[in-house]
């Protein structure tokens, strides 16, 4: 029995975008707690919603290759592709980030280089990908794919920040 490769958003990404999620209620529990302006509270809230959202979202998604289809799974719902169906596995890559495509006829699927082991997934898609469907220059830019590591620092940059942030709160009230 062979294993389906499953390919998931970077733990590097995760980590810090869940602890900035962490952060961000923290702060909000902080001020209320404080008596804070209501404003104040308003704003860390409509922060935490997208944020949140974008954490579970990355956290459950995941992209299965298994032996007749790719499947995407998302929050609360699934995309799958037949490999026959395939009409165009594409990669595009622009500055530091990578896409591949994938086209069966009008449905088409777009995943980033947010992905582990992203040149392992490409890979594994172009050898399930029928004939003719994988142009040559996607194959040429998929032998340089790039690892886009700014939003991961961005993240990181962000969790001091807020750590900062809650730190003066905590310090100016008793």
């Amino acid at each position: 029995m062979s294993t389906q490769p499953i390919f998931t958003i970077r733990k590097t990404l995760l980590v810090p975008v869940g602890l900035l999620t962490l952060l961000v209620a923290a702060l909000l529990v902080i001020v209320i707690s404080q008596g804070q302006p209501i404003a104040k509270a308003l704003i860390l809230a409509l922060m935490l919603l997208p944020l949140l959202l974008f954490f579970a979202e990355s956290a459950v998604r995941r992209v299965e290759i298994g032996p007749e289809a790719v499947t995407v799974h998302k929050l609360m719902r699934r995309r799958s592709f037949a490999y026959a169906e395939l009409t165009a596995v594409e990669v595009v890559v622009v500055r530091q980030r990578a896409f591949l495509s994938l086209s069966a006829g009008d449905d088409f699927l777009i995943l980033t280089n947010g992905y582990a082991d992203f040149a392992g997934l490409v890979r594994a898609l172009f050898e399930k990908a029928p004939e003719g469907s994988v142009d040559e220059e996607s194959r040429r830019q998929a032998d340089s794919l790039p690892v886009k590591r700014s939003d991961i620092v961005s993240a990181w940059l962000l969790t001091v920040l807020l750590v900062y942030i809650i730190y003066v709160q905590l310090a100016g009230h008793p």
